[in-house]
């Protein structure tokens, strides 16, 4: 089903779907997750064996439309697309201002943009990374308190529950808090029966636990990336570097004869090969020497070694992402800039494609030069941002 949303997250989505054709959440397939408060398509599977698209009624729903449907034999899985483009409307911003706004993503087109995770990859209070640390920790109350705890950032129709839960009162906490939040009332729920903080946490399905742990994982890459940037080699080869190919996301090892052939150093300028960063985890490709030095004192500066990367996969039901490599440049794919005025106003739209698992936001940050979010996991459920 290819389904056009607003106001509302990825996994919210699939949970309406779920209870729509009556299957589990598992059997929701999707490439990704979607900005909640933006205007956007996504393709879903759903897992109904012997039956037809005609064996249900039609799926309602005032903040989503049905675009498509159609029968396929596979179920989509995370990283089954190629990249997403993305049309943001800048407001509050002086009509002549699209002419600085084109410059700069020319610039961008060309050089590419630092790969850095959006501020929604952190949540509404820029802790979801927290979360994600204390599930690898396995610190069951750890994880409740950053979920449930009084925040100063936390949204206004969620301080009364917090301030609840604070005081110990669960049952009202589960029910002062809003349902949107599904993953804090089903703890509070489960904390209101009685249950220890292990259990409740157990209440975190997979996906979510997973993008927690995927939030952690950020943090770190954001870091390691921001030394680079810092050091003005993000956008350069080391020895000692995997080197990341854009198209077939290979990696290899970077040597000093690599940095001696023109052939290599012109597919770095071109964007068709670059550096990449670690998101750490058990089978997480390891850079050589001193990058790998520097990346793993990025996550001993968390608190968090190896093992207990190891001791979070073979103790927990949730599964931890096994780590990858991401590249520290992307490139910013046919760029459009236009000026124009609609029923809110003037404003200035800004187009563009991004590989798969890149952030607009931090495209827009480069254009605007907006600075914002956590850089390290020092101090993230779903984005609410």
């Amino acid at each position: 089903m290819y389904i056009e949303k607003r106001g509302m997250s990825t996994l919210q989505l699939r949970d309406i779907l779920a209870r729509h054709f009556k299957v589990h959440r598992r059997s929701i397939g999707h490439a990704g997750l979607k900005d909640k408060y933006a205007i956007t398509q996504q393709t879903f599977s759903i897992h109904t064996p012997g039956k037809t698209p005609e064996d249900f009624p039609s799926l309602q729903h005032d903040k989503l439309t049905v675009q498509w449907v159609d029968l396929h034999t596979n179920k989509l899985k995370r990283g089954h697309l190629a990249g997403n483009r993305f049309s943001i409307r800048v407001r509050d911003v002086s009509p002549t201002a699209v002419l600085q706004a084109n410059k700069s993503l020319q610039q961008l087109n060309k050089q590419g943009v630092p790969n850095r995770f959006g501020p929604q990859r952190f949540g509404l209070i820029q802790n979801n990374h927290e979360v994600g640390r204390a599930i690898i920790m396995g610190n069951p109350q750890l994880v409740i308190d950053l979920l449930c705890a009084p925040h100063d950032l936390a949204p206004a129709n969620q301080r009364d529950a917090r301030e609840l839960y604070a005081a110990g009162n669960f049952l009202a906490a589960r029910d002062a808090m809003p349902k949107v939040f599904k993953i804090e009332r089903r703890i509070l729920a489960q904390l209101a029966q009685g249950a220890e903080p292990a259990k409740a946490v157990a209440a975190i399905d997979e996906t979510a636990a997973g993008f927690y742990i995927s939030a952690y994982q950020s943090a770190i890459f954001n870091q390691i990336l921001n030394d680079r940037v810092e050091s003005g080699t993000h956008d350069q080869l080391l020895v000692g570097d995997q080197a990341f190919i854009l198209n077939s996301r290979r990696l290899f090892p970077v040597e000093q004869l690599d940095l001696e052939n023109s052939e290599t150093m012109d597919r770095l300028k071109s964007g068709e090969i670059c550096a990449s960063g670690p998101m750490w985890g058990t089978t997480m490709c390891r850079a050589a020497g001193e990058i790998d030095a520097n990346e793993l004192q990025a996550l001993a500066n968390t608190g968090v070694s190896i093992k207990d990367l190891e001791s979070c996969e073979s103790r927990d039901r949730f599964p931890m992402i096994g780590g990858d490599r991401r590249p520290l440049r992307i490139p910013v794919i046919d760029p459009e800039v236009e000026g124009g005025v609609d029923e809110h106003g003037a404003y200035i739209r800004c187009a563009f494609e991004l590989p798969r698992g890149s952030f607009a936001t931090t495209v827009m940050d480069e254009i605007m030069k907006v600075a914002h979010g956590p850089t390290s996991s020092e101090g993230e459920q779903e984005n609410d941002q």
